[in-house]
C-alpha cells in the first residue's frame, strides 16, 4: 500500500498503439520508478480480426465471447507487442519497480513455455516479476493457436497446477504432472526462482468460478476499471473467502485493478464517470477502489482512444501519459 487510503499505483507500459516504442518504454519505466509507481504492466492479444471476420458484438458493442472488457475491432488491439519481451526490455533499466502481464492468455502457451519465460522475467528483474494469467476470449486466437475453447475454466484449473509443479521441481527433485489436458514427464525447468516459493500468480476473470480459482490457485485477482465499485467489492470477497477456505491467508490475497483514467485539467460535475476528472478526483476514485478492496490499481492508457490507437501521433500519446504519469505520482499524492 502507498498510504492507509489508497491501493498502491502503477502503471500500464506503452504495448499498443504508435507510442508502443523501445525508446518510449524505457524513458517512461524509468520515470514511473523515480515518480514513486510500484509497478508497470502489459497485455496480450495475439491477433487482430479481418474488419468482416470479427467476433459478433452485443447490444452494447462488445465481442459476445469477450467477458465485458470491449470490442474486438477496438483501436487498442490494432497494434498489440508482446506481453514478455517489453518487460525483459525494462528489466535491465529498472532497479525496483515490480514487472507484470495483466494478462497473459495461458492456454495459447504450453505450461512448461511460459513456466520458464516467467522464471527467467524473475531472474533477469531480480525478483520483481508478477505472472498475470487469463483464460482469452477471442475465438480467432483459440484456433490460431490449436487450443479448444472448450472446458476452457477446467484446463485453466490445471494449468495452474501445472506451473506450480514445474516451479518446485529442480534437478534433484524432478517433478511431473499428468492431468486430463497437459502431461508433463519428470523433469525440471532448469532455473530456481528468485521468489519463493515462485513468482506471483493473478487470475484475470469476471465469472465466479475464475474468482474462486484466483482465491485457490493463484496469489491474487485482476480486476478492470468497467467492473462498478461495487462489483469489485464483491468480488475481491469471493476470491478471500476461497482462499479462506482453501487454507491460505485472505489478507494476503491481491486485488489489482486495471484503471482507464481520463485526466483532465479542471474539475469535472458529480455526474462525471468513475476515474475521469482532474488529478483530486481521480485520486478520490482510486481511494474508493481501496475501500472497495483493491490492493492496487494500475493506470492503463493503452486502452485511452488519446493514446494506444495506431491513429494517434507518438508524440501526442506520449505527452498526455508524461502528464498523467506526473499528475498521479505517488509522490504527488
Amino acid at each position: 500500500m502507498t498510504s492507509g487510503d489508497a491501493p498502491a499505483l502503477g502503471f500500464g507500459l506503452p504495448v499498443s498503439g504508435s507510442w508502443a516504442e523501445p525508446g518510449t518504454m524505457l524513458a517512461l519505466a524509468r520515470r514511473a520508478e523515480d515518480l514513486g509507481y510500484r509497478s508497470l504492466w502489459t497485455f496480450q492479444r495475439l491477433l487482430h480480426p479481418a474488419p468482416d471476420d470479427a467476433p459478433p458484438a452485443r447490444s452494447d458493442g462488445v465481442a459476445a465471447s469477450n467477458p465485458g472488457a470491449r470490442p474486438a475491432d477496438d483501436a487498442a488491439y490494432r497494434a498489440v507487442h508482446d506481453p514478455l519481451l517489453p518487460l525483459a526490455l525494462v528489466a535491465g533499466h529498472t532497479t525496483r519497480i515490480r514487472l507484470g502481464t495483466a494478462t497473459v492468455c495461458a492456454p495459447f502457451l504450453a505450461p512448461p513455455v511460459l513456466a520458464k519465460a516467467a522464471l527467467t522475467l524473475d531472474r533477469l528483474s531480480q525478483g520483481r516479476f508478477t505472472l498475470g494469467v487469463g483464460i482469452g476470449w477471442m475465438p480467432h486466437e483459440y484456433v490460431a493457436t490449436g487450443v479448444p475453447e472448450t472446458e476452457r475454466g477446467a484446463r485453466m484449473e490445471e494449468y495452474l497446477q501445472t506451473l506450480h509443479a514445474l516451479w518446485a521441481a529442480d534437478a534433484d527433485h524432478p517433478a511431473g504432472f499428468e492431468g486430463r489436458f497437459y502431461r508433463v514427464p519428470p523433469s525440471s525447468p532448469g532455473l530456481a526462482p528468485v521468489q519463493r516459493p515462485h513468482p506471483p500468480v493473478l487470475v484475470g476473470g469476471t465469472a465466479p468460478a475464475a474468482l474462486r480459482r484466483a482465491g485457490r490457485l493463484a496469489d491474487g485477482w485482476i480486476a478492470h476499471s468497467r467492473h462498478r465499485p461495487d462489483d469489485i467489492a464483491d468480488g475481491a470477497r469471493l476470491v478471500r473467502a476461497a482462499a479462506r477456505d482453501a487454507g491460505r491467508d485472505p489478507d494476503a490475497v491481491t486485488v489489482l485493478v486495471r484503471a482507464i483514467v481520463d485526466l483532465t485539467a479542471r474539475s469535472l460535475p458529480a455526474s462525471r464517470p468513475f476515474l475521469h476528472g482532474d488529478a483530486a478526483q481521480v485520486r478520490g476514485d482510486l481511494a474508493r477502489l481501496y475501500e472497495r478492496g483493491a490492493t492496487e490499481v494500475f493506470v492503463d492508457l493503452n486502452f485511452h482512444p488519446r493514446v494506444g490507437s495506431p491513429d494517434v501521433p507518438a508524440t501526442a500519446a506520449t505527452s498526455y501519459a508524461e502528464e498523467v504519469l506526473a499528475a498521479l505520482a505517488p509522490a504527488a499524492g
